[in-house]
């Protein structure tokens, strides 16, 4: 499965998806479709920041 850690990590962390696309920016279909293929070091590292923010309580 494509992207797979950052699956755990949402899912680990009790998030959903739509969470993670809207501290991003954009919709849910959106993310969950990037999510299908393997990701570009930037929209990888966007995501990781995004979850890492909602974690952190968007300190």
């Amino acid at each position: 499965m494509n992207n797979l850690d950052i699956r755990i990590k949402i899912k680990e962390n009790r998030l959903c998806h739509y969470e993670v696309a809207a501290k991003i920016g954009v919709s849910e279909y959106t993310l969950c479709r990037w999510l299908r293929a393997e990701l570009s070091e930037d929209k990888r590292d966007i995501i990781l920041k995004a979850i890492s923010d909602i974690i952190g309580g968007g300190k």
